[in-house]
């Protein structure tokens, strides 16, 4: 199956640059995933497509202030690293640019010299490894002197960092956001608990590799990004539940997707583990957990989409985002949501 495949007419200007002021009055898509109808509603109205006894899974990951922008020691010259996973100690893999300036040996500088580091390693794949220097606790280093990494394609400046966090967010760790969760609101949480709908939690780490094109002409030659997971015992006993009473399971966002696929067993449950997973869902692969998905509107030929049509079938979801284009749906991190139902 070719990348090509995956692709559509995308006007740069349906990039959301921004959110809407409220999370929960995006648009959103109800695509059945059996015909292919489409309805167009907003996201509040999510509750009306739960039902007592389904299981909403979402990501609770938090993204980290990963941008770091310093100076070379002695001579000044400027550096940008973007930090992409702890690997042990105070050694991180991260992207830098000007990749020419971060050589092997080099020392860099931020905040007057609260944190440096220095480029021990550079990949096959470009990143870098570095290792920090700094006195106190690092993550309130980070916090103090790091920026928020939004995606390439978002080019205005973001006024309310915390926009980019789901409102239930809390374990630090992700270059990017899970972004099908910035729709939900506290509020609106609360009215699906009260329908008698579970909710529960699992972590992924998102990485950059989210946003990379695929580069690769045909799908199996396209190599995943690796990510860390954990999932609770206690979310591992709702879903299995859940399972076992015949109920839904919806994933909110291909990450907890992922990780629920990465997890399961063939007869749909699911077990407390942690750990790293590279799994690329594409059509051919037959889903063993999720039954149902919240997302948000992809790019042409990017991993995503092919997981999304492989839930709903390709021909439904490129009739779909054909919709959203002529329909002017805003599109990827700040944009609008689509429910697979």
């Amino acid at each position: 199956m070719n990348v090509s495949d995956f692709d559509f007419y995308l006007p740069e200007e349906l990039i959301a640059q921004h959110p809407l002021e409220k999370r929960d009055s995006s648009r959103m898509m109800v695509l059945d995933k059996e015909t292919g109808e489409i309805e167009h509603k907003h996201f509040k109205d999510i509750v009306e497509y739960l039902k007592e006894g389904d299981t909403l899974v979402l990501n609770n990951t938090r993204v980290m202030p990963a941008r770091l922008i310093g100076s070379k020691e002695n001579t000044g010259g400027k550096i940008e690293f973007l930090l992409l996973k702890r690997l042990e100690g105070d050694k991180w893999e991260c992207l830098a640019k000007p990749g020419k300036t971060a050589r092997v040996g080099r020392r860099f500088t931020f905040g007057d010299g609260q944190l440096k580091c220095e480029v021990i390693e550079v990949l096959d794949t470009g990143n870098r490894i570095i290792e920090f220097e700094y006195d106190g606790i690092f993550e309130e280093v980070l916090d103090s002197l790091g920026e928020m990494p939004l995606p390439p394609y978002i080019h205005e400046r973001l006024e309310d960092s915390e926009r980019y966090q789901t409102v239930y967010s809390k374990e630090k760790g992700s270059a990017a956001a899970p972004t099908a969760g910035l729709h939900f609101t506290e509020d609106l949480l609360e009215k699906i608990k009260n329908k008698g709908v579970n909710v529960v939690y699992l972590t992924l780490h998102v990485g950059l590799g989210t946003f990379r094109p695929v580069s690769a002409k045909t799908i199996d030659e396209h190599i995943m990004h690796s990510e860390y997971y954990e999932l609770s015992k206690e979310t591992a006993d709702v879903i299995n539940e859940t399972k076992k009473l015949g109920n839904r399971v919806i994933a909110v966002g291909t990450t907890s997707t992922r990780t629920l696929e990465t997890i399961g067993y063939e007869n749909g449950m699911v077990r407390e583990e942690s750990g790293w997973t590279d799994i690329f869902i594409y059509p051919g692969y037959k889903f063993k957990v999720v039954n149902n998905l919240i997302t948000n509107f992809h790019l042409p030929e990017s991993t995503l989409i092919m997981l999304v049509s492989t839930l709903a079938g390709k021909e439904h979801v490129l009739n779909a985002y054909n919709e959203a284009v002529k329909e002017k749906y805003r599109f990827f991190s700040f944009g609008d949501s689509m429910f697979i139902k």
